[in-house]
């Protein structure tokens, strides 16, 4: 893949078929992470490709996004706005007041997506392995360099709104919104089939996206939400960059409760992962059932560089 149309091409065409990998795809593209996804476990109906800026993610925050929705054969490269869970901050008013929506643009209730905004379209004819472009608006061809200049100024436009948020003392950015937590959060998810936790537990994902990370309920925000593979219950999981306590038996019971109500699931489990913990979580323990705590180890090295 020599170019940005290149890249774009293999996306549509992969699209259409029944392989879900991104491993050939690069992984940054203009200084921004680069994030696809066809599908996890199935096929999506909305494939993607996300460009973040390295404090955010997928599935919390805001960013440039490609939209195939195969169905209508239209690519939409977007004002993206995660589905998943609200960020703080947003796309700005002068986006968000003179933008059309997604579900505007199609004048109807889309399967995925709707709330994001359109910065450009494309109407999409494969013939063969060849892809036509044309702009969705006025029917124009779409060039190579139309595309290239199209994503790289809705990302730089995307940076400079980011920059401008880390460099406000008010910002989330500057707060230190992302803690240790994240990080655990993020590679248990990103690793979760090597760990204990994927050999007994699985992920949950509804049409082609995973919906277990950062679970939204009306009570707050679950860290993770699995189902184990023998019984099909829930499991809660919880996690604690460092010492724990007898407090988060509280909060993981509150959420087991939500699910139990909500769910109907009088067997959901509760899973507590800390980096250590201390003699009154263990003695809290004692009075309830359906909870385990797993410690964590980092394992961090340095080796000296001996030259060539």
């Amino acid at each position: 893949m020599n170019n940005w149309k290149d890249i774009l091409n293999t996306f549509l065409l992969q699209a259409h078929e029944n392989n879900l990998k991104t491993s050939l795809y690069p992984k940054e593209f203009n200084d921004l992470k680069m994030r696809i996804s066809f599908g996890m476990g199935t096929p999506a109906h909305v494939p993607w490709i996300a460009f973040i800026a390295p404090e955010m993610q997928v599935s919390k925050g805001f960013y440039p996004v490609y939209l195939y929705y195969k169905e209508s054969g239209i690519l939409i490269l977007s004002y993206g706005i995660s589905e998943t869970e609200e960020f703080s901050t947003t796309w700005p008013a002068e986006i968000i007041n003179s933008t059309t929506t997604i579900s505007s643009y199609f004048n109807k209730k889309v399967r995925r997506y709707g709330d994001s905004f359109i910065f450009k379209s494309y109407k999409i004819k494969i013939n063969d392995d060849k892809i036509k472009y044309t702009y969705a608006n006025n029917g124009e061809d779409v060039t190579d360099e139309d595309l290239e200049s199209d994503l790289k100024t809705i990302s730089n436009y995307y940076k400079k709104l980011v920059s401008i948020e880390i460099k406000d003392e008010d910002s989330v950015f500057n707060k230190g919104i992302f803690y240790m937590e994240k990080q655990l959060e993020d590679f248990i998810i990103h690793n979760w089939k090597n760990t204990e936790l994927g050999k007994r537990f699985d992920l949950i994902i509804e049409d082609g996206v995973l919906v277990s990370q950062q679970y939204r309920t009306d009570i707050g925000i679950i860290d993770i939400l699995a189902k184990d593979k023998e019984t099909g219950c829930f499991v809660v999981i919880e996690l604690k960059k460092n010492q724990t306590s007898d407090d988060t038996v509280g909060q993981i019971t509150r959420y087991m409760g939500w699910v139990m109500k909500n769910k109907s699931d009088k067997n959901v489990k509760g899973i507590i992962i800390a980096g250590e913990f201390d003699k009154k979580l263990e003695y809290a323990l004692k009075a309830v059932s359906n909870i385990e705590v797993f410690l964590y180890k980092v394992n961090f090295r340095l080796n000296e560089f001996k030259g060539i």
